[in-house]
């Protein structure tokens, strides 16, 4: 019921589930920006990726392209800007895994770039991923689970947290059968 102009402070890549923020006014906007613009947030992701990853943690840091102006799709390629995403396995099941995902930079498509190149894309991605997985889930299975950032006034540090959607549950339960 206020009256205000609402600012969107982070995005999600369309068929991503999760956490964005929203600011509700222009002071609260512009310091979330720019503690954004200087690496004060962390954002976490669940994804749901094909086959068993080797190493249960670590970091992929490999740079991202932009091939073609008239695509939206990315690419690994020396060209590109330093990318690096700190994994995590957190369940792993028969040719799949639950894996938890932190951005150290913020590149476009960059977590569904990332498992694509290592040879994990997600279950569900129609640009990145392998085709059939419309029997399993029909998004790609990307979920922004956790956001740490702090307060606009007092700096307090907040930190917000999401369960997993229900079609990605519904996704690792037909998995394990």
């Amino acid at each position: 019921g206020e009256n205000c102009i609402v600012r969107l402070v982070s995005r999600l890549d369309m068929d991503t589930s999760g956490l964005i923020i929203i600011a509700k006014n222009q002071f609260s906007h512009m310091a979330l920006a720019r503690d954004m613009q200087n690496d004060c947030f962390e954002k976490s992701y669940l994804a749901v990726v094909h086959g068993n990853i080797n190493e249960k943690q670590g970091v992929i840091d490999l740079p991202i392209y932009r091939t073609d102006d008239d695509s939206i799709k990315r690419v690994v390629d020396e060209r590109g800007q330093r990318s690096i995403t700190k994994f995590e396995v957190v369940e792993s099941f028969d040719n799949a895994e639950l894996v938890k995902l932190t951005l150290e930079t913020g590149r476009t498509h960059q977590i569904r770039v990332h498992l694509s190149s290592i040879g994990h894309p997600i279950f569900g991605d129609t640009l990145y991923g392998l085709e059939g997985d419309e029997s399993y889930i029909d998004r790609q299975a990307l979920h922004a689970y956790r956001l740490t950032f702090p307060h606009p006034r007092t700096s307090e540090i907040i930190v917000l947290e999401t369960d997993l959607p229900e079609d990605m549950k519904n996704l690792i339960n037909k998995i394990k059968r």
